[in-house]
C-alpha cells in the first residue's frame, strides 16, 4: 500500500467564502484596503493604518473622555484604535517620552505585516453575534491619512488629523485605571503581574 498522503489544511490565507469575498470586495472598492484570509477576514496592517490595541474597558473610556480618534473597533474584549501607518513604531517611543515606559500597560499595536479581524462595514446584512464591529466606522471615500490620529511635527498644528501623542497618552492613562481596578478587586490583569503598580 502507498503511504498515506495527508491532506491539506485549510490556511488562514485560503480563499475567502462568499461572505468574506464580498466583504473584502468593500473594503476594496469603499476605502483601498487590503484584506486577506477568511472565517474571520482580516484586515492588512502597516500600509494605510496601524492599530492600537487596549482593553475595551479603557477603549471606551478613551472615547467617553473626547480624544479625537480615527475609526474604532471593538473584537471580543479588546478595542482597536486606528492611527496613521507608522504608529505602531511609535508606540514604545511616545509611552517612554510621556513617562509610561516603566508601567507594564497593557496597550499594543499592530504595524507592518500585522492583522486584525474585519468587523462588518455599515449596512452588511447577517452580522454574526461575538464578531469584530465597527464602534466608529471608517468613512468611505475619504483619504486615511485624514482621519488616522498621526505624529504631527513640533511646531505644527498637525492639520486635520488627531493627534497621535494625546490619542495614546489618554490609552496608557485608561489602561493603568483598567489594570488598578484589576488589582484592587484581585481580577486577573494581561501583562507582567509581578511588576509593582503606579500610583498617581
Amino acid at each position: 500500500m502507498p503511504p498515506t498522503v495527508p491532506q491539506p489544511r485549510s490556511s488562514p490565507d485560503a480563499a475567502p467564502g462568499p461572505a468574506d469575498a464580498a466583504l473584502a470586495q468593500r473594503y476594496a472598492r469603499e476605502l483601498g484596503w487590503a484584506t486577506a484570509g477568511r472565517a474571520p477576514l482580516r484586515l492588512l496592517t502597516g500600509a494605510l493604518f496601524d492599530v492600537l490595541e487596549l482593553p475595551a474597558e479603557a477603549g471606551h473610556a478613551v472615547l467617553r473622555r473626547g480624544v479625537r480618534t480615527g475609526p474604532a473597533l471593538l473584537s471580543g474584549t479588546r478595542m482597536g484604535l486606528l492611527v496613521a501607518a507608522g504608529g505602531a513604531d511609535e508606540l514604545p517611543g511616545l509611552l517612554d517620552w510621556l513617562e509610561w515606559g516603566p508601567v507594564a500597560l497593557d496597550l499594543t499595536a499592530v504595524g507592518a505585516g500585522g492583522r486584525v479581524t474585519a468587523p462588518p462595514l455599515p449596512g452588511a446584512p447577517g452580522d454574526s453575534p461575538g464578531a469584530a464591529v465597527w464602534l466608529r466606522p471608517p468613512e468611505p471615500r475619504r483619504a486615511p491619512e485624514r482621519m488616522l490620529p498621526a505624529l504631527a511635527g513640533f511646531g505644527s498644528s498637525g492639520g486635520d488629523a488627531p493627534d497621535l501623542v494625546r490619542l495614546v497618552d489618554a490609552a496608557a492613562t485608561e489602561c493603568h485605571r483598567v489594570r488598578l481596578s484589576r488589582a484592587r478587586s484581585g481580577a486577573p490583569t494581561r501583562g507582567g503581574t509581578d511588576q509593582p503598580l503606579a500610583f498617581s
